[in-house]
């Protein structure tokens, strides 16, 4: 079964049936080979349910293949602000002669501007507040009906007793702080 290559790349669920289909009519060629007499003890299985047993085990590495490629995909970039560490603190993250955009790729920072130092190097981690969300309609409640201040606010929770209708008590958001 041939295909063109923008059909799949326009089409991810057809590349995941066309794999699957591929992957079951290999496995299956190859385990009708080893099949047995009816007089043997290892067929007592029927030949629908060794036919389910390899389209589980297809299904099964066509989604193991997918979850690996996204993680191999490479992760997002840091921002300037990140990349804002003193020369001398910086911590090598890369390899001799490694390139900005495989650098950038890898999600660490890169500045060729200082010798002697790293210059593929690990960003400042994000810095992260809580912040209660200030429209009402958007709390996920924390506690129950009912619940005092104090309760609410022992649990880490936001506390606002207005309006009527919505969660007085609410989780925190958390938000990315500017550098």
């Amino acid at each position: 079964m041939a295909t063109l290559p923008n059909q799949t790349k326009e089409n991810p669920t057809f590349w995941v049936k066309l794999q699957m289909e591929q992957c079951y009519q290999t496995s299956l060629g190859k385990h009708e080979q080893r099949i047995k007499p009816a007089g043997s003890r290892e067929s007592s299985t029927s030949p629908l349910a060794r036919a389910m047993d390899l389209k589980v085990v297809c299904a099964l590495s066509i989604t193991l293949i997918i979850a690996l490629s996204t993680l191999a995909e490479g992760v997002a970039p840091p921002t300037k602000c990140q990349c804002k560490v003193v020369p001398r603190e910086r911590t090598n993250c890369g390899y001799p002669g490694i390139s900005a955009a495989e650098c950038k790729k890898i999600g660490c920072c890169f500045n060729a501007s200082v010798p002697s130092v790293p210059w593929c190097y690990n960003p400042k981690p994000k810095k992260v507040k809580k912040v209660c969300p200030s429209d009402p309609y958007h709390r996920i409640n924390c506690g129950f009906p009912g619940i005092k201040p104090w309760e609410c606010t022992r649990k880490g929770c936001c506390f606002r007793a207005r309006p009527a209708g919505v969660p007085w008590c609410f989780y925190h958001r958390n938000v990315e702080e500017a550098c």
